[in-house]
């Protein structure tokens, strides 16, 4: 069996020599025709394009990509043509939720005691948005979820807001979970984040109708996809003090990135939310069991991820294992490292464990 993996999939490589006859590596945007014509499975992250241009006519019958989103994936085609597909759903949804209470911890340098009372808008309460809502409840905020295939799943827990007004904060809602209209968050909300995947129901969810809604010029929070939000609207909502600030991790048109945006976004980080060593374990670990059970091959013993060095110092403040603030730094100093800064990430864990 031959396999070709993105050389940027940390901690796989070990067990998928021991599977496989053959591994070969290459960068993610570099995977072409040639490189998969005799090629038993492919294992990629959000970088390669899956669909008839890379596969037509070659050997490849499983594609794997290390990664919630599977958007680069034409899923249709590889159906159509025999071509096993599986992504990985909810790997990093704990590294994407590290993210978020590093990045709100930021905006409240009090660690938290100032985000107590504020509302926390979460635009999609899957695998990650879920994780999310649970820091904001435990950062003693309210929180607003607007899911709706959720909240039709659970009509007992949707409790929506009058449209007139907005309303003062009832004591008995701090850390709640509201289910609410997309309407109800643009008009409620303090800090808005999204969190779901990409398609032709949510490109542009947030475009210029949605900031047009806006009423407490809340921080919006991109970690789903570039696409999700509207770039340009959201630069017009700034100017117009629509919106206090920007965090921005996935972006339009990767990696070439608006160097407006980035100037302005308060944070601003290379697609990296989702970076925790546990979730790239995790999606490792997802993947050989998916190759294992294709190609019926006995399951290996599972990744684990690295340990943080021995003289490493934690005393507590969750911003001592993750600042999102020194992802920023490095993307704002270095914008054309867009691609290095994510494929060369340093070792974060999402708990202590020594």
């Amino acid at each position: 069996m031959k396999i070709v993996v993105d050389d940027k999939i940390p901690y796989i490589r070990e067990t998928l020599e021991q599977l496989a006859d053959e591994v070969v590596y290459k960068k993610g945007l570099e995977i072409g025709p040639e490189d998969v014509k005799d090629v038993d499975a492919l294992i990629v992250r959000t970088r390669t394009r899956c669909d008839e241009q890379l596969l037509k006519g070659s050997k490849v019958q499983f594609v794997a990509t290390a990664t919630i989103g599977y958007d680069h994936i034409d899923t249709t085609w590889c159906e159509q043509n025999g071509i096993e597909w599986t992504n990985s759903p909810g790997c990093n949804s704990g590294s994407v939720a590290q993210y978020i209470e590093s990045v709100l911890l930021s905006l409240n340098p009090s660690e938290g005691g100032g985000l107590v009372g504020l509302t926390l808008g979460v635009v999609g309460c899957g695998h990650v948005g879920s994780k999310v809502c649970r820091v904001g409840e435990q950062l003693g905020m309210r929180v607003l979820v607007n899911d709706p295939p959720l909240a039709s799943q659970n009509p007992a827990e949707r409790r929506d807001l009058p449209t007139d007004s907005i309303l003062p904060l009832p004591l008995e809602r701090v850390g709640v979970r509201l289910f609410v209209s997309l309407e109800t968050i643009a008009r409620e909300a303090d800090i808005i984040t999204f969190h779901v995947p990409l398609d032709e129901t949510t490109r542009y969810l947030a475009d210029e109708a949605f900031f047009k809604k806006l009423r407490r010029q809340p921080v919006i929070i991109n970690s789903s996809r570039g696409g999700v939000v509207d770039e340009a609207a959201l630069l017009r909502a700034m100017d117009e003090d629509r919106v206090s600030q920007a965090v921005i991790d996935t972006w339009e048109h990767e990696p070439d990135i608006s160097r407006t945006l980035l100037n302005k976004a308060f944070i601003a980080t290379p697609h990296i939310a989702g970076y925790s060593a546990d979730g790239k374990v995790n999606a490792d670990n997802m993947v050989v069991e998916a190759l294992c059970r294709h190609f019926s091959l006995p399951q290996p013993p599972p990744i684990q991820a690295p340990k943080l060095p021995k003289d490493f110092q934690y005393t507590g403040n969750p911003l001592e294992l993750y600042n999102a603030m020194n992802d920023s730094r490095k993307l704002k100093s270095c914008p054309e490292s867009f691609e290095d800064l994510r494929g060369n990430y340093p070792l974060r864990r999402e708990f202590f464990d020594q």
